[in-house]
């Protein structure tokens, strides 16, 4: 019988008992190292860290560490350590051995599934620790508590020997030194700006912790530390502080228990359109919000319709403010410390209790009414700056009807200088924004018209920063670039309907083309972002220099690539040209080094690059002058050609 049911039926291999593999300890991480930490690209990397790193930040919270320091050592080698409780050496009872050894090598292993350890934590799947023991070719754990100082390494997540005491300390605490597992990612390198922007965040949010980064990967050694006794608080001054005009006196901030649940809520608000709403549970943080981010608009919704009343700015139920009114110009932070947080996906993107919306709704309320009372001048601020949004909504609103009705689009002629393909396959048709009419010219010349289009911009676009929508469609250039994209735009905006996958950005690489490529990519990221999150704008990469000997023409895009090129093919009799437009390169040549699929290089715009850009766009174009003139003074030693 047994024999019947593992052979091979008609049509298919056989699928029996024998078929089913069971994944022993960590075999599960390396075999599926995606599942928990998302890639193995440059995130599940940094993942590494931020597992070690959370570990300690719990111990903060809950009371037992004060300072937490990460080292970058030379080969691809991290280190984190705090002053916590240390991880527990002694036998376990149902394991029977060092329950540190258990948290290194099992998953699901951990003081965060039962008991009084911990009230609140991040690591959410207790996961953390061995999932990094799993993916690191090699793992050294140190522990001191008890008086002893105890130690255990591992390869591939498999320990090399029993835990050991190698000597007494009355101190405390935990490091963890680990090196990746080249067979598990394809590049190990370590974004130093990627790690201490996350550092500085979590000591924001862990009011009281020192936080200390060490670079030791690379000389001069780097060191920074962080520590914000205001907490939340500083969060939100630090988030107002480039090209950002306070329109408060005073930041709105709270910080209480409710309902066996912490709050900390900090709002301050800016003389500008943009909001920024950073939501927080136990330290990770939620970029698609939930019920804690949800608690807070209603909140702050009602709070100020209530205020607005009763200092007479309002005399109707239809004056009243909307939610989108009271959030034009907002700076908030949203902390909420939850003893078992209910996160909806993989990735912890959402909170999904709904306890924590009731809890977060009550504090904010009782407190910002009282925050209203006793700073009547940023109340009136405040309800001044929303008025004006609710007014500036209508007339937005009346113009989008107008020119955005539904369908709209569809019905009005594509602008003339768009140079458009043949195709009518959006998954193989690329649109070039191309600067200036010279440029503009040698792209339409040079493409290859079955699936590439050409859309020249003149000049610089209108600053979108500070522009609503009915003025942006005032510009002819941003229309013909909405009406050529397809997918019209804000409330009516349609991503299925984007008439190409591929949206170029192909300006001059100097100071201008610079410029007006920031300008569109905060153009893109104020307004299309659906565009940038589905991989659809990239930038052309043109060369900065041709160099013919003879008859072999190379070229290069950047100084140490022309070096490289010079050795290559000797520097006598060279002919060396100097790319300071576009507009110098023949049709030809654009072609084979900018347009040609099989030649070219593109860079594909993630949200980071497009963040950027706009955060440099406050501070260089905002209406604060201080940021702006902080920012020069910094980088003006490091400017070495001058382009004026």
């Amino acid at each position: 019988m047994a024999k019947k049911q593992e052979e091979k039926k008609e049509g298919g291999p056989s699928y029996s008992a024998k078929d089913i593999y069971v994944l022993e300890g960590l075999e599960p991480v390396r075999k599926r190292p995606g599942m928990y930490i998302g890639s193995t690209g440059p995130d599940g990397l940094h993942h590494l860290i931020w597992e070690i790193v959370d570990n300690s930040i719990d111990e903060a919270m809950a009371g037992f560490a004060k300072n937490v320091e990460i080292r970058l050592l030379p080969d691809n080698t991290v280190s984190v350590t705090d002053d916590g409780r240390g991880i527990p050496v002694d036998i376990h009872p149902q394991m029977k051995v060092s329950a540190l050894e258990v948290a290194l090598t099992k998953l699901h292993a951990g003081g965060k599934f039962g008991g009084e350890s911990y009230k609140v934590s991040g690591g959410l799947h207790g996961v953390g620790v061995s999932v990094v023991n799993a993916l690191s070719i090699h793992l050294k754990a140190e522990v001191t508590r008890d008086g002893g100082i105890y130690i255990q390494e591992y390869k591939r997540g498999v320990p090399q020997y029993k835990v050991k005491k190698i000597g007494k300390s009355e101190k405390h605490g935990t490091k963890v030194t680990f090196t990746p597992d080249l067979e598990i990612f394809k590049e190990i390198k370590f974004d130093r700006k990627k790690i201490v922007s996350h550092l500085r965040q979590q000591a924001y949010l862990t009011k009281g912790i020192r936080i200390v980064i060490i670079d030791e990967s690379e000389k001069p050694t780097f060191y920074h530390a962080f520590y914000f006794e205001g907490g939340l608080k500083s969060f939100a001054e630090y988030l107002s502080e480039d090209g950002v005009e306070r329109i408060q006196e005073e930041i709105f901030y709270v910080d209480k228990e409710s309902e066996g649940m912490r709050i900390e809520v900090a709002v301050t608000y800016g003389n500008e359109i943009e909001t920024q709403e950073l939501s927080f549970a136990n330290n990770i943080y939620t970029p698609d919000g939930g019920m804690h981010l949800t608690g807070f608009r209603s909140a702050l919704t009602r709070s100020l319709n209530d205020y607005a009343k009763e200092s007479g700015y309002i005399k109707t139920t239809e004056e009243n403010l909307t939610g989108e009114d009271v959030r034009e110009g907002l700076v908030a932070v949203v902390s909420i410390k939850i003893r078992e947080p209910q996160f909806e996906g993989q990735t912890k993107a959402r909170l999904g209790n709904p306890e924590a919306r009731t809890a977060v709704e009550s504090v904010v309320n009782e407190s910002l009414k009282d925050f209203l009372a006793r700073h009547p001048n940023d109340g009136r601020r405040i309800v001044e700056k929303c008025l004006l949004s609710a007014k500036a909504r209508k007339a937005a609103k009346a113009a989008k009807d107008t020119i955005l009705r539904k369908g709209a689009f569809e019905g009005l002629m594509l602008p003339g200088k768009l140079a458009d393909c043949q195709s009518r396959k959006a998954e193989e048709s690329e649109l070039f924004l191309v600067e200036g009419d010279s440029a503009g010219g040698s792209a339409k010349q040079g493409r290859d018209r079955r699936f590439q289009a050409i859309l020249p911009l003149r000049g610089k676009i209108l600053n979108v920063e500070k522009s609503r929508v009915d003025k942006m469609l005032d510009s002819k250039e941003i229309k013909s670039l909405v009406i050529a994209l397809g997918t019209a735009i804000a409330d009516e905006f349609d991503l299925s309907k984007l008439r190409y996958h591929k949206i170029v950005i192909m300006t001059d690489a100097d100071v201008d083309g610079a410029h007006i490529r920031t300008l569109l990519l905060t153009l893109f990221y104020r307004y299309f972002p659906a565009i940038i999150e589905a991989e659809h704008l990239y930038i052309a990469q043109p060369p900065l220099y041709r160099l013919q000997s003879g008859k072999t023409v190379r070229y290069a895009y950047n100084d140490p690539e022309k070096e490289k090129v010079l050795k290559e093919i000797g520097k006598e009799n060279i002919n060396i040209q100097r790319y300071k437009g576009l507009g110098e390169m023949n049709p030809d040549q654009l072609w084979e080094t900018t347009m040609n699929p099989e030649n070219r290089m593109l860079k594909v715009v993630n949200v980071e690059d497009a963040k950027e850009a706009d955060r440099l766009f406050d501070i260089l174009m905002g209406s604060q002058v201080e940021p702006r003139k902080h920012f020069i003074q910094v980088h003006a030693v490091s400017v070495k050609n001058l382009d004026i």
